[in-house]
């Protein structure tokens, strides 16, 4: 066997070494990392910031000199052993196996792992070399790239090699699992992926949940609404419910009042802005961004069949990303507080079953509702807001009195719901 071809085989593994530890070093190192590293004054921190400015070329640098090598050194291993061994196929076989353990070895797992661990330094000096290389390789690199996209199945020419949402999910996960972040970082980061699939329709609030008043109000009574229901944007119906003109916000009615007070008689129309109309299969992400463009907090979401879907805000889209908004006061209620008296404090949500038994029934349902919140609100013929009060009678002709307590929440959502028994009609 030429001590030669032994030579050179050795020296074009340890390029195609060096090469994977440039990919794996670069494809961890970020521009705000090398910015950082300019701003401490870092060694070679400049030719850093410039290989980072462009990474997808200089990664093509790198991938292209570690194929080429390797292949290289595959074609001379290949060649001594056919010197060496009488038989082809036993040469043959004996140059796969020798090339499958060094790539695996010695060009996959070693240099990645260093590249890895030791991101900043491995690619800082990358790029003393990858800079010269690839002003010499000029556009072969994206040639060659430009040749594998057209093989590639699938629509669109890429610049380079790029890892897919799978991949760039599961490197999460792993930082996650070497706590390099947070597991609510790692939730956030899956969730931003998520808004690129979902649909306007899934994040609104539900037309039968909003809190509307009519373009014939007045603005006091549109501040009274305000005030009791915690919403500082409320929409203005016109003819029915389902059609919404326009919104109102908490702000402008204030400033109005505040210049003057005969203002509180003006209908709510004069005070109230235009609605922005969004389709109910919008996309989320668009959405966000076309809000943010346009300043704009709120949007109507619209039906196929042209009909109010509900609402969305900014703060809706938001929760998607950063899981639901509570704050410190938020705290888990029971789900039934006795009161005496057969007074109860139940959570809306209670199941109206459960309230049929705490007055002695043995089944209490209802075709259109199965919470007490719902139940309440069918009484009410509207979104119940806090004070709200209505009557609903049992099966046994006895009437029980639902009074909507506090709401809780960013949606000021009813929480819990005083339940009591009304009080009997005196007799004329």
């Amino acid at each position: 066997m030429s001590p030669q071809i032994v030579v050179g085989a050795i020296a074009l593994v340890v390029v195609a070494w060096l090469a994977a530890c440039a990919e794996a070093g670069l494809a961890r190192v970020s521009s705000f990392r090398a910015e950082e590293a300019v701003r401490t004054g870092r060694r070679g921190s400049a030719k850093l910031a410039q290989v980072a400015a462009d990474p997808t070329r200089y990664l093509n640098v790198a991938l292209l000199v570690r194929v080429a090598c390797e292949m290289a050194a595959a074609a001379l291993v290949t060649y001594a052993c056919l010197q060496e061994f009488a038989a082809t196929w036993q040469a043959l076989l004996i140059a796969i196996g020798v090339m499958v353990l060094v790539s695996y070895v010695a060009v996959g797992v070693s240099p990645r792992t260093i590249g890895r661990q030791h991101p900043l330094n491995t690619a800082t000096v990358a790029a003393y070399v990858l800079l010269p290389l690839a002003r010499i390789m000029g556009p072969i690199p994206s040639l060659l790239i430009l040749i594998g996209n057209a093989l590639t199945p699938g629509k669109g020419f890429r610049r380079g090699p790029f890892a897919s949402e799978a991949e760039l999910r599961a490197l999460v996960d792993l930082a996650e699992k070497e706590s390099l972040i947070e597991d609510e970082e790692r939730r956030m980061v899956h969730s931003v992926f998520e808004l690129g699939d979902t649909l306007v329709r899934e994040v609104m609030v539900p037309r039968t949940d909003l809190v509307v008043i009519e373009r014939y109000k007045t603005i006091r009574q549109a501040l009274t609404l305000a005030l009791r229901s915690g919403f500082s944007r409320i929409p203005v119906t016109g003819e029915s419910e389902d059609d919404i003109v326009g919104v109102v916000y908490l702000k402008d009615l204030v400033r109005k009042t505040h210049i003057s007070r005969d203002a509180e008689n003006d209908l709510v129309s004069t005070a109230m802005r235009p609605a922005v109309f969004v389709p109910d299969t919008k996309n989320a992400g668009d959405l966000l961004r076309e809000m943010q463009k346009e300043r704009n907090h709120v949007a109507v979401v619209i039906d196929e069949y042209g009909g109010t879907a509900g609402i969305v805000t900014i703060e809706d889209i938001l929760e998607e990303i950063v899981g639901e908004i509570t704050d410190e006061y938020d705290r888990e209620l029971p789900p039934v507080e006795e009161l005496g008296d057969d007074r109860f404090r139940v959570t809306a949500r209670l199941d109206i079953t459960d309230l049929g038994e705490l007055y002695g029934l043995e089944e209490y349902d209802d075709e259109d509702v199965e919470t007490v919140g719902g139940l309440l609100a069918k009484a009410l013929g509207r979104v119940p807001i806090a004070g709200a009060s209505a009557e609903v009678e049992l099966p046994d002709a006895r009437r029980l009195r639902l009074t909507a307590e506090a709401a809780a929440g960013r949606r000021n959502k009813i929480v819990t719901v005083l339940v009591e028994p009304a009080p009997q009609e005196k007799p004329e």
